[in-house]
């Protein structure tokens, strides 16, 4: 092994999080939150139904009108409510999966998020989808950063050495 093994260790890690699915926001938090405590500077942009894992837990509705309040009414945000892409089987999936993560000691997405937090990764909220979706910032749980646009998570993104689609 070489002296230098150390180096080859990249410094920085963009996950573009954009499904709110419960089986692609874990890996995502769980990829995000191992970045930074192997000491990468990682970012997460969480875009469309995955910024819905940034919305507090205790709001029911979001948006501004008919049709946004409708998609939150038939998607409920906050990283409590997510469901499975597959077998969901009316919220069984989901509940069999985070049973199985409890009695296998695995962290949830919701200790997930707080762990990133202390680790300081930084969760970007994508200021297009809020306002899309009629999303406003004290809507999202504490400590996510300022929302930002594409061209914010493409300037990180050209700047990390991991760069994830998720």
């Amino acid at each position: 092994m070489a002296d230098n093994e150390d180096t080859d260790v990249p410094e920085s890690m963009t996950i573009v999080a954009w499904s709110g699915d419960l089986d692609k926001m874990w890996p995502t938090l769980i990829l995000g939150s191992t970045g930074a405590a192997y000491g990468m500077r990682t970012t997460i942009f969480f875009t469309f139904w995955g910024l819905f894992a940034l919305v507090r837990d205790e709001v029911r509705i979001t948006g501004t009108n008919a049709m946004t309040k409708a998609l939150a009414g038939m998607n409920r945000p906050g990283i409590s409510h997510m469901k499975l892409s597959k077998l969901n089987m009316a919220g069984a999936g989901a509940w069999m999966m985070n049973k199985l993560a409890t009695d296998n000691k695995v962290a949830s997405p919701k200790e997930l998020i707080e762990m990133c937090l202390e680790l300081d990764v930084n969760l970007w909220p994508c200021e297009m989808t809020m306002e899309l979706m009629g999303l406003r910032p004290d809507q999202l749980i504490e400590g996510v950063g300022e929302p930002v646009g594409a061209a914010t998570a493409l300037s990180e993104m050209s700047k990390s050495q991991i760069n994830l689609f998720i």
